[in-house]
């Protein structure tokens, strides 16, 4: 491990709207170091001029399955580039209470069919079990897991993926010239966007923090040092494993 002083940190999301509710922020109080927040990548919409050469027909669906509110956002928007009137009897599969609670920024609530999981995809296998006669839209972004189409399947479900939104690298010019001890990335297209937007990165001595598997795989892959991973038995949290390494750094 690379145990260099902690000044500057950027995290590759937006800016949390509460910082009282946001970890990262006790964690700054408490070391003394600037703090940054910005997104690597953003959404953008597919158009309707573009969906139409796919021949998907949103209305030969009974039932929409949404993962996310980006899916929720997204597939009403395409509706109305469309020109499509959703029939009250279309049904709604809903990965968590939450984003179920999200779709009364679309429709009337109680007069819609809306079932939801408690957070994760497969928390939805038992409902769809009870639903295997409906015809489900899977609206998604060009970037998903690949867990939801295997499942669809596996239950011998009539669905359509639709890609109806993109996940794209942000333009991230304005860092140039910045410099910072730690960046902090949560996904394998934060890491694209890096190269992206600087062809000619050198890590030196930034030290790389990542979440998940998959990104620190990204990380590694990229040929780049991986200094800090989360979650891990003694930090489930991103922010635990960096005050780990903050810690071992001031203990030297």
């Amino acid at each position: 491990m690379r145990k260099l002083s902690v000044n500057r940190i950027l995290v590759s999301q937006p800016k949390p709207e509460d910082e009282k509710k946001n970890p990262f922020f006790d964690l700054k109080n408490r070391y003394n170091f600037t703090l940054d927040f910005r997104s690597f990548t953003h959404i953008e919409g597919v158009t309707a001029l573009d969906f139409r050469k796919e021949r998907i027909e949103i209305l030969a669906h009974s039932a929409v399955i949404l993962t996310s509110r980006n899916a929720v956002d997204h597939f009403f928007r395409m509706c109305t580039e469309m020109r499509v009137t959703v029939p009250e009897s279309m049904k709604y599969f809903c990965i968590s209470e939450s984003t179920a609670y999200y779709l009364q920024h679309h429709v009337a609530f109680r007069k819609r069919k809306i079932f939801h999981g408690d957070k994760k995809f497969s928390d939805l296998i038992d409902i769809f079990k009870k639903h295997k006669d409906e015809k489900f839209l899977l609206p998604c972004s060009d970037i998903h897991k690949e867990e939801m189409p295997s499942i669809l399947e596996e239950l011998d479900l009539k669905y359509t993926k639709a890609v109806i939104y993109k996940t794209v690298c942000s333009d991230l010019s304005d860092l140039k010239n910045i410099f910072y001890d730690i960046l902090v990335f949560y996904s394998p297209q934060a890491i694209t966007s890096l190269f992206k937007n600087f062809p000619d990165f050198k890590q030196n001595n930034t030290r790389i923090a990542a979440f998940g598997s998959t990104t620190s795989q990204a990380i590694r892959d990229a040929g780049l040092i991986l200094d800090i991973e989360a979650p891990m038995p003694n930090a489930p949290s991103m922010t635990m494993a960096i005050e780990s390494y903050i810690k071992s750094v001031r203990a030297n």
